[in-house]
Formats: C-alpha cells, structure tokens, sequence
C-alpha cells in the first residue's frame, strides 16, 4: 500500500487531531477479548519522543491485517490522525505499510524511532572511569573495574539498562551505572562519617566498584538493536546478575586482586537485587552490599516514577493526578 506525499511529522511531534505521515516502531501486539467475549488487539507504536498504544477493533479495517501481517520489532509509515483522551495518546490509522528502503528519501532512520539516553555517552564514560581511577584506593579493585570498562565499552555505549521497565533505551544501562555510582558515594561517604567506630571500617572503594559494576552483566543479557533491546539466550537462561559475576571472575584471571575483595565483590553484585524473586541468589550481607542495593534501587525506581509522571494525562493515577 503506497502513501501519496503529504508532510511526514514525527509523533513526538504530532498535536492533537493532527493528520500526518509518520515513520514509527511497532512495540506491541496483544491478543486480548472484550467484555463481550469479542478478540481486539491492543497494539504500540513509538519514535523516539513518544510512544501510543490503542486498540484495533475486531470491526476494524486493519483487524485482519494486523492479525496477519503487524509485526512488533517491523517499522512502518503510517497515515494517521493523532488523538488525546482519558487514556492516553493514541492514533486514529488510516493507512499502513512496512516501511522500505526508499522512505530514507522522505526522511525515515531508524534511530529516529529509538529512545536514546539525555546525556552523551563518552561524556558519561569517562566520569566512570575518572570515578573509578580517583575514589578506587585499592589498585587490584581498580585495576579490575577500568578492564571491565575498557573490555565493554562499545556495548556500554549503546546498551540498555532494560528492556522495558527502566532506562530501556539507547545508553541506558551506562547513565543507570552513573546515576547508581554517583548515589553510591553520596552514601559511602554519608555512613563512613556517621559509623567512625564501624570495624572493618566501611570499605568505600568496595562500594563504589560495586556500584559501577552491579548491572555489567547486562552486557551479555540483553542485545541492543533499531527495535529495541532483546534478552540473549544466556539472558533468558542465566539471567545479568550470575553473568555479572561471571564477568568479574574472568577479570581476576587477567588482574591480580586480594581474594577476599574479590569475594565481597562477588557478593555486592550477586544480592544488589536484596531478594530471590528478584534474581538475587543472596541478600544483602555486609554494608558495602546494602549501601549498593539501594542506591539501585532508587534510581531505577526515581525513573520510573519521573517516566510516569512526563506521561501522565489528567485522570491517571500517578502522582496527585486523578
């Protein structure tokens, strides 16, 4: 199905009731039932500005071909009219097709339908390393951190922290290992000061490597692609956090480090998500492990709530919305 030339805006860009052509990632497609027993689909579009998700009646123009033919992960040029309701932004279609090596000509690259982090990626990896080189006092522990980095710092640069729930785009996972670092020390420093009498004394270099290197696993869990983040197979079977600890005794094969740093290392990253139906084998156990978990888990949570909120619409339940 050819689209005759009109405009092609972006959907970041679209105001509401405005007809258009746009080049979009399809993200969803569900197979779900009415109250009445009647098939739908509930299907998704992004750029990397916005994303809608909307229904396809079973009375719809497109419910057959979207049955057979709408493919999540394919990238299509739509014609349609951009709508605002209670439940969110959606698009009224009016035409379809999968887009093809020609729509370059009208404008269309893929990256434009990829989220991708605010913030420079070489920027945000060398704060990494400039962290690890100035607040890592033990050379074996730093040694192994900068190696881990320099060893992945292609995939870093482009990798997801997730791939949906929490900076689920285009170095995301490199600004979740900033953001978790840069907490991790707040708090270092906050308890290393107000528990002076705590032996061993809180081991600060320990958090901060931990912090940097909790979610390095990653890199072999999930691969980025134009559509998205998908899980590898050892990320399905094995999951980021065994492989994280995988990475770091690989490391200490190549890097001379105390066996009991090692160790402790092991254990922050292995119990960074506190619980089993979290993915963590252990909980928490020495200091340095717990300061590590929470400041993850503020920051993937923070981003999700600030998600939430830049997308709520008036009747959401999200933060004072009603």
């Amino acid at each position: 199905m050819s689209l005759s030339a009109i405009p092609v805006v972006a959907l970041s860009e679209m105001v509401a009731d405005q007809e258009a052509d746009l080049f979009v990632l399809m993200t969803l497609k569900e197979q779900l039932t009415t109250r009445d027993g009647k098939p739908y689909f509930k299907v998704g579009f992004r750029d990397a500005g916005r994303e809608v998700t909307f229904p396809i009646w079973g009375n719809s123009p497109f419910a057959v071909d979207c049955r057979d033919h709408w493919i999540p992960g394919k990238f299509y040029k739509l014609r349609a009219v951009y709508r605002e309701s209670n439940y969110g932004p959606q698009l009224d279609i009016r035409k379809i097709r999968e887009a093809v090596e020609t729509d370059k000509e009208d404008g269309f690259d893929p990256a434009m339908c990829c989220a991708s982090s605010r913030f420079d990626g070489d920027t945000m990896f060398a704060e990494l390393t400039d962290i690890a080189k100035s607040r890592i006092e033990d050379g074996g522990l730093r040694n192994l951190v900068l190696f881990l980095l320099e060893e992945h710092r292609g995939v870093l640069l482009e990798a997801f922290a997730a791939k949906r729930h929490h900076h689920a785009f285009t170095g995301g996972l490199l600004e979740h290992m900033l953001s978790v670092t840069r907490n991790a020390i707040f708090l270092a420093d906050r308890y290393a000061d107000y528990y002076v009498e705590l032996v061993p004394p809180l081991d600060k270099g320990l958090v901060i490597a931990g912090a940097i290197l909790h979610d390095i696993g990653k890199v072999r869990e999930l691969e980025a692609g134009p559509a998205g983040a998908e899980y590898t197979t050892a990320g399905q079977l094995i999951g980021h956090i065994l492989q994280g600890r995988d990475l770091v005794r690989e490391a200490a094969r190549e890097i001379e480090i105390d066996a009991d740093r090692l160790l402790r290392l092991e254990h922050v990253i292995i119990s960074h998500q506190r619980l089993p139906e979290w993915g963590s084998p252990k909980p928490p156990m020495i200091p340095e492990a717990v300061l590590v978990h929470y400041a993850d888990d503020i920051d993937a949570k923070f981003h999700q709530v600030v998600t939430e909120v830049s997308e709520a619409k008036p009747f959401s339940r999200v933060m004072g919305y009603r």
